[in-house]
């Protein structure tokens, strides 16, 4: 199972990620989101960073859950390689991004994400898969 695509329109970026559960499917909706930033790969494992965000549903728990992140890349200079996500319930999301200190010259800047948006949000479960999808204001 792939973890995430990238979707890519003509005044879109946006991302549709995949998990075997709500939990690995913020993990890798983080993930994609941290992939159009930052090359991921180049990412060392080094420190986890606690990541919590409140909502009244699942789908604005995931806009806030992204939103925290980037607050932590933007705000306190974060670059985030991959992501455990201990608990997703309809109304908190609690977990940690896995990086180090953001690098421009190391983890090689690709693109900036201003926030996750609820234009074609959607997250929700298909045969046992769940599939977030979320589109970028760039």
């Amino acid at each position: 199972m792939k973890r995430f695509e990238v979707l890519d329109h003509t005044a879109d970026v946006g991302i549709r990620a995949y998990g075997r559960s709500r939990e690995e499917a913020f993990a890798n909706c983080a993930l994609g989101m941290m992939s159009l930033i930052l090359d991921v790969e180049s990412v060392e494992p080094r420190e986890r960073r606690h990541v919590a965000a409140e909502a009244s549903g699942l789908e604005e728990l995931l806009v806030r859950w992204l939103s925290e992140i980037l607050f932590l890349v933007e705000a306190e200079g974060w670059a985030f390689g991959d992501f455990e996500v201990r608990e997703v319930t309809e109304r908190q999301a609690e977990g940690w991004g896995l990086g180090e200190p953001l690098d421009t010259g190391k983890h090689k800047v690709s693109g900036e994400i201003k926030a996750p948006t609820y234009h074609m949000l959607s997250f929700g479960e298909d045969n046992g898969i769940w599939i977030a999808q979320v589109i970028f204001d760039v």
